[in-house]
């Protein structure tokens, strides 16, 4: 997957490179009375009402999270790959507002079977879908920061009518060490307000003010004029002088060559029209961030399965199935957005699911 010939983003190199980022309710939530449009295509397939997740707290709190899931072993985990360091940091974690069942409609007995064999704090009781909100960092030689996707964001982000809002991800961040000027990029897999929540504050202020927001062209591009996505996030960030779109496949930082380290994008559509992943090539040890290219562990044991708000379910199925299949000939591991682990192997669709 590496290609010398795509596109580069004008950021800085790194230090010895040669030349010098609802579960997918925005997919009809971003529309008008996209509440109201969440709750029905639920009801229709059969889902329970939608309820209040968490009582609203300061953005800066920590709630107590579950057990079972990335929480209960802390909101950082933080694994190497040759010179990038990636910490999955946790910026919530609560129930989907529905049933597991009516999110995924075609997933057989079978299909849950494996599932819970891999991800089993995904099932909660009444068939609820437990589910980490989460966000990248990578850090870089030096000390810059790429962070991928902003999770739910604070009290009043678009994502305040079904998720467990405030996110913890400023907190999360300041436990690292990493402040809001030490990111140089944020790269947000897709315009999903799961993903997105805390690129802004509600009154338009971008959250890391010297970063370049990084987005697919193709993303921008499908979003009406009065879309919450756009008018809550993109326009924001284009009077701050900060949104950066890009065209297909490109090199967000290093060099794409055999031996090499590079951070580079990847057009993964279906799930929304611009979907991008993220690849981490630290010079043979790879990570795949997937964004929403599979939200439950049941569609990386059948990746066949859709999920009820993919914008286009053949594109996603089969940008998933090409995913997972290079994932697995290059042995690169998978940072995931939505399950209980950040990071997973890609296991093959077929055969006994071994445990996580």
């Amino acid at each position: 997957m590496n290609d010398p010939t795509v596109p580069t983003v004008p950021f800085a190199e790194d230090p010895g490179s040669g030349s010098g980022p609802g579960a997918g309710p925005e997919a009809v939530s971003d529309r008008p009375g996209r509440r109201r449009v969440l709750r029905g295509a639920l009801a229709v397939a059969g889902a329970v009402a939608l309820r209040p997740l968490v009582a609203a707290t300061p953005a800066a709190a920590e709630p107590a999270e579950p057990a079972g899931s990335a929480a209960s072993a802390g909101a950082v985990v933080v694994r190497r790959f040759g010179r990038y360091e990636v910490l999955a940091l946790l910026d919530a974690h609560g129930p989907f507002p529905g049933t597991a069942q009516a999110a995924f409609p075609d997933a057989t007995a079978t299909d849950w079977e494996r599932a819970r064999r891999l991800d089993p704090a995904a099932f909660g009781p009444n068939d609820t879908w437990q589910l980490d909100f989460r966000c990248y960092a990578v850090r870089r030689p030096g000390g810059r920061v790429t962070l991928v996707d902003t999770g739910i964001g604070p009290v009043g982000s678009p994502a305040s009518g079904w998720a467990p809002v405030p996110g913890r991800l400023p907190a999360v961040l300041a436990r690292t060490g990493i402040a809001p000027a030490d990111v140089e990029a944020v790269v947000l897999t897709h315009l999903h307000e799961d993903h997105y929540g805390w690129s802004v504050t509600p009154e338009g202020v971008p959250v890391f003010p010297n970063a370049r927001y990084v987005v697919q062209h193709a993303e921008v591009a499908a979003l009406g004029p009065t879309r919450t996505a756009r008018t809550y996030v993109v326009e924001p960030l284009l009077r701050a002088g900060q949104l950066n779109e890009v065209d297909g496949r490109t090199v967000l930082a290093g060099r794409a060559r055999p031996g090499g380290g590079a951070i580079t994008l990847l057009p993964t559509p279906g799930h929304t029209p611009g979907h991008q992943s993220v690849l981490v090539d630290g010079g043979g040890d790879r990570l795949l961030l997937t964004g929403d290219v599979l939200v439950h562990a049941v569609q990386l044991a059948t990746p066949a399965v859709r999920y009820l708000f993919e914008a286009d379910p053949d594109t996603a199925r089969r940008t998933r199935e090409e995913l997972l299949a290079e994932a697995r000939r290059t042995g690169a591991l998978l940072g995931t957005a939505h399950l209980n682990h950040p990071f997973v192997r890609p296991w093959p669709p077929t055969g006994p699911t071994p445990p996580h």
